[in-house]
């Protein structure tokens, strides 16, 4: 039986077929969150994009994929977020234990675009077939606003999202700004509730973006958030300003842990996305950098949080 909270989210979902909509209920009905309108999602591309020594080395335990399938199973997370052979390596083991989601494109840190920002792009590494066969609720996808690629991102997209709606698949963006702004933009508010909003406008169930900043990074846009007195000086009020910005959250949007951080700073930010009317947090590095102990233990209060019992 879906929850009141769930049915209220999915009617937002006016151009989904049902299978498409079953999914998404799958990922807003599972784990300790389930039906709360809440998730919390395991994303494990760091040995993509970081390289296996610099993401895993603090934990070898990490190396192993069936590790992070039964961490998101343990501290009942709402899905597990992976590449194609990390998803594969765990297929059989973990078939229908919990939701997953096939990371569709990825980049590396060798690539020149650790240098030169501008040239942020990330190839497509599987097929809406692998997903399918793997048994996935959605697939993941991610586009750098500001970068020279981009406009190539948001085609392949395009495409992508067409055959997995087709097929019954949730799509969710990783929309992360980057290339042609400062290092400070990445984060600023105005250019975060870009990415978002260019995320629904491409078509996305679930937007993925990190945390804003209170910097205002386009000189326009600036103008526009000070003559209106748009409200960011807490983080609360900039989580509540990027879900205005995904149609007024008629779209699900979830905010990334990003650099490893002590817990308090984790719970904080966790109260924030509560309370600024955040669907939930994906976090990575945050969990599988720590101790397996650790990790639960965090992961248990951020759900406690959610739930409002911390």
């Amino acid at each position: 039986m879906l929850s009141t909270q769930v049915k209220k989210i999915l009617q937002c979902y006016e151009s989904d077929h049902p299978g498409t909509k079953a999914n998404l209920a799958r990922l807003l009905s599972h784990g300790r969150l389930g039906g709360t309108g809440k998730m919390i999602i395991l994303p494990v591309d760091q040995g993509f994009e970081h390289g296996p020594g610099r993401s895993f080395a603090c934990n070898p335990a990490a190396y192993d994929p069936h590790y992070h399938f039964q961490l998101a199973i343990d501290a009942g997370l709402s899905a597990y977020a992976a590449p194609l052979g990390m998803l594969e390596a765990g297929a059989a083991t973990f078939a229908g234990a919990i939701p997953t989601i096939l990371k569709m494109n990825s980049a590396n840190a060798l690539s020149r675009a650790t240098t030169e920002p501008s040239a942020a792009d990330q190839a497509v590494t599987a097929s809406i077939s692998d997903a399918l066969r793997l048994g996935c609720s959605a697939i993941g996808f991610t586009i750098y606003p500001g970068s020279d690629h981009m406009y190539d991102m948001y085609e392949e997209i395009r495409e992508l999202a067409e055959e997995a709606k087709s097929c019954g698949l949730a799509v969710i963006i990783w929309s992360y700004a980057r290339g042609n702004m400062s290092k400070a933009g990445e984060t600023a508010i105005d250019v975060v509730a870009y990415g978002a909003h260019m995320a629904a406008l491409l078509g996305a169930h679930i937007i993925k973006v990190k945390l804003p900043s209170e910097h205002l990074e386009v000189e326009a846009a600036k103008k526009e958030y000070l003559k209106n007195k748009v409200d960011i000086p807490t983080l609360q009020a900039r989580v509540r300003h990027i879900v205005d910005c995904c149609f007024q959250g008629r779209r699900l949007v979830i905010f990334s842990g990003g650099d490893t951080k002590d817990v308090e700073g984790i719970y904080a930010d966790t109260r924030a996305i509560r309370d600024g009317g955040g669907h939930g947090s994906i976090i990575g590095r945050n969990c599988f950098q720590r101790p397996r102990t650790e990790a639960l233990k965090m992961l248990d209060e951020m759900i406690n949080i959610y739930l409002e019992k911390a």
